[in-house]
């Protein structure tokens, strides 16, 4: 309790559970590059990078990454924005810039196009998708939504076994 003079003490943020890897694709490509990754704000207007940056050629197509309905999809400061409520969730991500294939209330599926990448260099040095996530008004890492299978760097790879002296079934002749 405080006193008199003494300032309460702020309220903790109320605990959110952790965001499910229920992605199934990237947004582009198979594995893109990572241009910027996620750099979360110390406050709600700081700086910092809500989302993460995905390097794509201008005209590729930008998928949405899990079931949902489209909430947004039009023009924001000059940009084409797709955004998508995911089914089952409180979230929804946004993919930028992006020409829409898609108009609001459509329903999509993991893989579905939404648009295709517009060119621009107002954001990345190259052509890049920013894909973000949302829940409520709080941004959150969208590479959260992926499952380690889509995370990895590529497939696993057997190496030889050297300086071992084969053995022939039945024991050595």
């Amino acid at each position: 309790m405080a006193s008199a003079g003494t300032p309460a003490p702020a309220p903790s943020p109320p605990s959110r559970a952790p965001v499910p890897a229920i992605a199934r694709a990237w947004p582009v490509g198979t594995r893109p590059v990572v241009v910027r990754g996620w750099e979360p704000p110390a406050t709600v207007y700081g700086p910092g990078h809500r989302g993460v940056d995905l390097g794509a050629p201008a005209g590729a197509p930008v998928r949405a990454v899990a079931p949902g309905r489209v909430s947004f999809a039009g023009r924001v400061a000059g940009r084409g924005v797709v955004s998508v409520a995911l089914t089952g969730t409180d979230l929804r991500t946004t993919y930028e810039p992006v020409a829409p294939s898609v108009r609001k209330g459509d329903e999509v599926d993991a893989g579905d196009v939404v648009g295709t990448v517009e060119a621009t260099a107002q954001h990345c040095p190259a052509t890049c998708v920013h894909w973000g996530l949302l829940t409520g008004e709080t941004y959150l890492n969208p590479l959260t939504l992926l499952p380690p299978w889509l995370l990895r760097e590529g497939p696993s790879r057997l190496l030889p076994v050297l300086n071992v002296r084969a053995q022939r079934q039945g024991g050595e002749r």
